[in-house]
């Protein structure tokens, strides 16, 4: 959920919108033995671990590091691989396996695993493991108005919300709202995520980039850019992202007639520099007028390598020729909901065959919730066809949620699945749990009554983001202060006189 802004010297915000339909607005799961030295931590204090990443001068972790990395996940209750080549049924079901991780890659699972000479044993037995999440539309830099224009449509939200704040936004600002909402992101289990961004100057983009690899999360910086300026979207990607192993870039852009141009442009670039261009597409039934799918059609985007975000009110056509020519998409349906802009089609996607991943998208989803999400997804489908068995079901969301998503992005050879040879990208889920617990079904449970708190270890690329319940070297209290002092200075600086 993105409105298009106007930086300076670009046009103006009603030439951008004329015809847009906008106008009006414009784990590591320590085991029994290393327990006690985890419980009565103060919920503040950071957890130690060697070789995690190199503090920078804000005494946040701002450049991973890379090395050897060995950790053994030693008998885990439950393993869901994504793989059905590493186990049972759709989600690839292993019982009291180990997951063994080397150099950021998953090299085997199955029992009984032999440990290499100095692999970090983890205890996770009693609990669920499985691949992260894959978040494949965000908007981080909202953290900072949170709950905020709750009565609002939208178009309310971008007039209300969105728009007086991107003005006022400095690169601390920046920096301090991206890493609250990263962070936030990873300790719901969230490994990926695509974050569409439009914000231009250089030194607030370097801020914001620099703040998502301070995280430790693997990220793709979708740039929007309002002047089909080659240049600068070449400048960021080749020396801000590129050089980041958890980095990837796409263009972004927002389809429609009375921007065609730019469409073509930003589409011109992406093809240039290789990498996906990824669209807002009918958010609302106001932005049918504006022919986004057919002007992504007459731009020649229509394929593989253009992802669509919300895409809520397509037609049968428009759904038909979206499958045919293996478009992607990105479906946010907390975001949606709270904006009452309808509800995707999420069934007819699935039963075309369309790829499909879920999304936080920023600000409108309030908080990083993914288990919630995934809840709503399902639930919004059997509410829209009063009908229990629809598509999605529980198997078919959590594939949505991690092999999905990465399949929607073009990366299920990288992450998605525990597949041996892939990064190691990976979850521990504890349902020891008052809103867990008893065992049930497992699988069941992780969707209906799984929440942030029950993901008691996040790997990415091997390396623990998330240990015990708690992230790793990062003092949260620290980051909501600052968070909170940004936003209270942004406030301010929009106070007339």
């Amino acid at each position: 959920m993105q409105s298009i802004p106007t930086p300076p010297s670009a046009p103006s915000r009603r030439e951008l919108l004329t015809g847009l339909g906008l106008a009006a607005a414009a784990p590591l799961v320590l085991g029994a033995g290393a327990g006690p030295a985890l419980r009565g931590r103060p919920a503040h204090q950071p957890v130690q671990v060697d070789q995690i990443g190199r503090t920078g001068q804000d005494g946040q972790v701002d450049e991973p590091v890379q090395g050897d990395r060995t950790v053994l996940l030693r008998g885990a209750s439950l393993v869901l691989t994504m793989d059905p080549a590493v186990g049972g049924g759709p989600l690839g079901a292993v019982e009291n396996a180990d997951v063994l991780m080397q150099n950021g890659t998953i090299t085997a699972v199955g029992p009984a695993l032999r440990a290499p000479r100095g692999a970090r044993l983890v205890d996770a037995s009693g609990k669920l493991a499985m691949p992260g999440f894959v978040d494949t539309h965000t908007h981080l830099w909202q953290a900072v108005i949170r709950g905020g224009c709750t009565d609002r449509d939208l178009f309310g939200w971008f007039q209300g919300c969105t728009d007086p704040q991107r003005g006022r936004l400095t690169p601390s600002a920046v920096h301090s709202f991206v890493r609250l909402a990263a962070l936030d992101a990873v300790q719901s289990g969230v490994t990926t995520l695509v974050d569409w961004v439009d914000i231009f100057s250089y030194d607030l983009v370097e801020s914001y980039v620099r703040a998502l690899a301070g995280t430790g999360v693997r990220f793709t910086y979708a740039m929007f850019p309002p002047r089909p300026d080659g240049v600068l979207v070449t400048k960021v990607k080749k020396e801000l992202v590129d050089p980041l192993p958890l980095g990837s870039f796409q263009v972004a852009t927002h389809a429609a007639r009375a921007v065609e141009d730019l469409n073509r442009a930003h589409w011109d670039i992406a093809q240039d520099l290789g990498v996906m261009l990824n669209s807002h597409v009918l958010e609302r039934p106001e932005q049918r007028a504006d022919d986004p799918v057919g002007v992504l059609t007459d731009i020649g985007a229509l394929g593989p390598r253009l992802l669509i975000n919300h895409a809520i009110h397509l037609t049968d056509a428009e759904i038909a020729a979206v499958a045919a020519h293996d478009v992607r998409a990105a479906h946010c349906p907390l975001s949606n909901m709270r904006l009452a802009s309808g509800i995707m089609r999420l069934s007819e996607f699935g039963r075309r065959g369309v790829k499909v991943g879920l999304g936080l998208d920023g600000g409108t989803n309030d908080s990083s919730d993914f288990h919630a999400l995934m809840k709503t997804a399902i639930g919004l489908q059997r509410a829209r066809a009063t009908e229990a068995a629809v598509f999605p079901q529980v198997h078919d969301i959590l594939r949505m949620a991690t092999l999905g998503g990465a399949e929607a992005l073009g990366i299920a050879d990288q992450v998605g699945s525990l597949t041996p040879g892939k990064r190691a990208d990976v979850v521990v889920v504890d349902p020891a749990a008052l809103n867990f617990a008893p065992r049930f079904d497992w699988v069941g449970q992780v969707v209906f009554n799984g929440r942030p708190e029950n993901v008691d270890a996040v790997f990415v690329d091997g390396r623990p983001l998330k240990l015990g319940g708690r992230l790793v070297e990062v003092d949260t209290d620290r980051v909501v202060r600052e968070a909170e002092a940004a936003a209270t200075r942004l406030r301010a600086a929009g106070r007339p006189g």
